[in-house]
């Protein structure tokens, strides 16, 4: 009987130096690009959620300008809210080509991390029917 053979041979299994600087090499270039990718991605939701708002404000402002009358006097501006955010607004009426009918629109503008993005919101609108309910309520005696 070999007495070297009643040893148990016992060995240690561990990573080499080499095995060690490949991975932390891999890891070097992999987090700062998976960073990268959560950021644009957390900024293309933050620019989601406040185009959506911003298209919903610009909705509502051009509604309530439609109702109250107030599209005939162009370039109105203004600020508006949804929820805790605050958007600025601008009013443009252009003569529409086709027909006598005019284009308005109103711009909504906001910022995400720093860079300025708008939104715009368009309708037709008959100037003619603003005056004809104008000369129609004025005749109506209470």
């Amino acid at each position: 009987m070999n007495p070297n053979s009643s040893r148990v041979e016992s060995r240690v299994r561990a990573f080499t130096l080499a095995e060690v600087l490949a991975a932390l090499t891999l890891m070097a270039i992999v987090i700062p690009v998976a960073l990268g990718g959560m950021s644009i991605a957390s900024r293309a939701g933050s620019l989601g959620q406040r185009k959506a708002a911003a298209a919903r404000v610009a909705q509502r402002v051009l509604n309530e300008l439609i109702v109250t009358g107030q599209v005939l006097a162009s370039g109105q501006s203004g600020s508006a809210a949804e929820d805790t955010q605050r958007f600025t607004w601008r009013m443009e009426t252009a003569p529409w080509s086709i027909d006598a009918l005019d284009v308005v629109t109103v711009h909504v503008t906001f910022e995400v991390q720093g860079d300025a993005f708008e939104v715009s919101v368009s309708t037709l609108h008959d100037p003619a029917s603003d005056a004809t309910a104008a000369t129609s309520s004025a005749g109506v005696q209470p």
